[in-house]
């Protein structure tokens, strides 16, 4: 096949679209177009794909991007078999060219309940945006195929559709022991995702040689914060880091952090980091979100604190610290339940498959126009 991959806003070396799907593509034979904002985020594209450089939606700026992005999909659209995008913005005044081909959406998250958790956008347009998301949703499941992060967003949707879960690449050997000097987290950093706690909690740890270790791109808002903390030498913040060299970094710790707030996208989000810290032996340290207590509890894999409490998130790293049986045997238990339930290579073979189904029975035709935006759209994807 010849798949054309679309995001604005996601970062290029996107975990679910690049180390996951795209790699899962090429790996079974077929041809790649990528287009991503690689030089607003300092990215070189693998040799193995074809890039398509265009700007990124970041907060309030989105419509050149979302310009640009049409731009290149009209422009690749004539000989891909499967067109894949990865943000709903792009599904707002889709040209006609990429609608008269096998379009797919693959919804990574709950998009209506999100808006709560963007920052930038003011409080008063987020309801109003709710319907227009939804109305949007109803009309992309008439028209095009959809594939869905988790199974909890069947329930948004009439027809049946796949699922492609966030799970990760799980070694076939046992990662070795965790430590008992350092806590981690894997992943974009903003207060929804618990991180002004991990902030405070540091500073709780720091006069114990316990380094808490921040792997991600953070919000403008956070910034300044991990700044000052990182200034002070409570902890380091490495900004972001591709996923696979984020999760070797990671991979030793004697904490996985995932504090997560109480925020309607995260009641049935599976955390994938949750996931990938189980995948290298990680003890995890969760929020009570519903999804991250189904993993955690049952396995044994970690400890879960309440919501919004840094002191609780560092006690429950002290008692990992202090007791090496126990994070030797969560890591242990974590990786083993990895192994046997989220291996991401079994899922990327329904993925691929999912795929050429879809490209075997053609486009679907789609005739009424869309109107083009000419106005700043509001959000509809994390940044």
């Amino acid at each position: 096949m010849r798949i054309c991959v679309c995001t604005i806003v996601h970062h290029p070396e996107d975990a679910r679209i690049l180390h996951r799907q795209i790699r899962a593509l090429l790996d079974a034979g077929h041809e790649v177009t990528y287009i991503a904002p690689f030089r607003a985020c300092n990215v070189t594209p693998w040799r193995e794909i074809s890039p398509v450089d265009v700007p990124r939606a970041t907060g309030r700026r989105r419509l050149r991007a979302l310009r640009a992005g049409h731009r290149a999909l009209a422009e690749h659209a004539a000989y891909a078999d499967v067109i894949l995008l990865h943000d709903p913005e792009l599904l707002v005044g889709l040209p006609r060219e990429v609608r008269s081909r096998t379009v797919v959406w693959d919804v990574h998250e709950d998009t209506a309940a999100a808006l709560t958790a963007k920052g930038w956008l003011p409080g008063p347009l987020r309801p109003l945006l709710r319907p227009a998301v939804h109305r949007l949703e109803k009309r992309t499941e008439r028209r095009h195929k959809l594939l869905l992060a988790e199974e909890g967003y069947r329930a948004r949707f009439k027809g049946e559709h796949p699922v492609v879960p966030n799970t990760t690449y799980v070694s076939d050997l046992p990662p070795g022991p965790p430590d008992g000097r350092r806590a981690v987290y894997v992943g974009h950093l903003s207060a929804a995702r618990g991180a002004l706690d991990m902030i405070e909690m540091a500073r709780l740890l720091a006069p114990e040689g316990i380094m808490v270790e921040l792997i991600g791109a953070a919000d403008a808002s956070i910034r300044p914060a991990l700044r000052d903390a990182q200034r002070e030498g409570v902890l380091r913040w490495y900004g972001f880091v591709p996923n696979d060299r984020a999760l070797r970094i990671a991979e030793g710790a004697m904490a996985g952090l995932a504090l997560l707030h109480d925020e309607p996208n995260y009641r049935h989000s599976m955390p994938t980091k949750i996931v990938e810290y189980m995948a290298r032996g990680v003890p995890v340290i969760s929020t009570p979100n519903p999804p991250a207590v189904e993993i955690v509890e049952p396995s044994g894999c970690g400890l879960v604190v309440p919501f919004g409490d840094p002191a609780a998130a560092a006690d429950a790293v002290r008692r990992l610290r202090d007791d090496p049986e126990l994070r030797v045997g969560m890591g242990k238990r974590g990786y083993e339940t990895a192994r046997a339930r989220y291996h991401w290579p079994v899922h990327a073979e329904r993925f691929v498959a999912q795929l050429e189904t879809w490209a075997s029975r053609g486009p679907v035709l789609v005739e009424e126009p869309e109107p083009v935006p000419t106005t700043e759209p509001g959000t509809l994807s994390p940044s």
